[in-house]
């Protein structure tokens, strides 16, 4: 683009497509009485005890620079969280503090990534997982998820999209949008093809505490047990975030945790992207992983409560589908019947039955056809929301009969 003699905009920023679930946030906000089901933001409080590290730390004067790392109480608390939790081998000097998940995947995707890298993502995934390949001047190439009880890549299918420019491979798990988790055989197949090809694995860990069927361990975790078995592993960067699982969403927190040859290169990147992440911030995530955990568990079993709910609900209906058992995060994807595209009928049920929801197609091509429902929304406003959709697709229905 160009304004008089100057080129307004770099070809990367040309080439970021709008969010469509912004866009559909966007006409809910301006739609009034609209029920939002669209955002996967929790609808519990942040902690109090959080809420009251943030402001002690602030009072106590912890408001200047600190070190790109991050601080080290709060590098502490994560090694020790990623121990306790997801039974990794960690110390302090294997995390990397990030201003939130997507900051964290950026600076991974930074030092992994060259122009013209290849870096395989899951289609349907959240769409930052390829946006911000394309950011580093990186190619995106979506792989196909296996729907139904049993979800995970198609081997068959990254076999045929893996090329020599592929150099890292994503998984989310569970799944954003899906809700679907990998158990731990799936997962143990994927990062064994991983390992393979030579690509490395980022792993999205952002609902690592999110699960609500049987926990499964994360990919590190697996590749770690792959290599005690003699078995190929590939290296593996976990990515986490404290805006879900403690209800974080506004102080932007999460962690990098990377084998040691890299973890300098993401470092580097670091200092040049934000030189530190908020310090009063990271006092606040060091009170969320030491402190008390009853609000975890609390937001585990709401959304499990919400879940069995909706699932219960849509059994009596035939214009939606559950694709994906949601075995996690906090998720319903589910597929409707008609050649509609799932922008516009997100849009008709903003404007037209004031209920809110995620367009499938916002997720990538393989999410057409489909909706998808945020389990983090209050009791009521679920259930109301669902009712509307239901009927809203009903009548649809019945004027294409008629």
């Amino acid at each position: 683009m160009t304004a008089g003699a100057f080129t307004v905009g770099s070809s990367a920023a040309a080439a970021i497509a709008p969010s469509g679930i912004r866009a559909v946030a966007d006409l809910a906000w301006r739609t009034p009485g609209t029920l939002q089901l669209q955002m996967g933001e929790p609808s519990h409080p942040t902690p109090p005890h959080v809420v009251d590290a943030l402001a002690q730390a602030a009072r106590e004067g912890n408001t200047r620079y600190g070190p790109t790392p991050g601080v080290p109480a709060f590098r502490e608390a994560v090694a020790a969280k990623v121990v306790r939790v997801n039974g990794l081998d960690v110390s302090p000097d294997d995390v990397t503090v990030c201003a939130g998940g997507v900051e964290g995947l950026g600076a991974t995707y930074r030092a992994l990534l060259d122009a013209g890298d290849e870096i395989l993502v899951p289609d349907p995934g959240w769409p930052n997982l390829g946006t911000l390949a394309v950011v580093c001047g990186a190619v995106p190439v979506g792989y196909p998820l296996l729907a139904g009880d049993h979800p995970g890549p198609d081997l068959d299918a990254l076999d045929r999209l893996v090329t020599p420019r592929t150099q890292a491979l994503v998984v989310n798990t569970p799944s954003n949008p899906t809700g679907g988790g990998f158990s731990e055989e799936t997962l143990a197949a994927v990062l064994g093809w991983a390992a393979r090809h030579g690509l490395w694995v980022v792993a999205d860990e952002c609902y690592d505490e999110m699960w609500l069927d049987e926990p499964q361990p994360c990919a590190a975790l697996v590749a770690q047990r792959l290599r005690e078995a003699e078995q190929p592993a590939p290296e593996v960067v976990s990515v986490f975030s404290l805006s879900k699982t403690h209800a974080m969403t506004g102080f932007r927190l999460g962690y990098v945790v990377t084998p040691p040859a890299l973890t300098p290169v993401v470092r580097r990147v670091q200092e040049t992207t934000l030189s530190c992440v908020s310090t009063p911030t990271q006092w606040a995530g060091a009170a969320a992983l030491g402190g008390p955990q009853d609000h975890v568990e609390e937001m585990r079993a709401a959304y499990r409560s919400r879940r069995d709910r909706c699932v219960e609900q849509l059994r009596d209906q035939s214009v939606l589908t559950l694709a994906t058992r949601p075995a996690g995060a906090f998720y319903l994807w589910l597929s409707y019947a008609g050649p509609e595209p799932s922008t516009d009928l997100a849009r008709h049920l903003v404007t037209e039955h004031q209920v809110a929801l995620a367009p499938g197609r916002a997720f990538g091509p393989a999410g057409e056809g489909h909706l998808r429902i945020s389990l983090a929304s209050a009791d009521d406003v679920l259930t109301e929301g669902l009712r509307r959709v239901v009927a809203a697709l009903g009548d649809r229905a019945r004027v294409g009969e008629s």
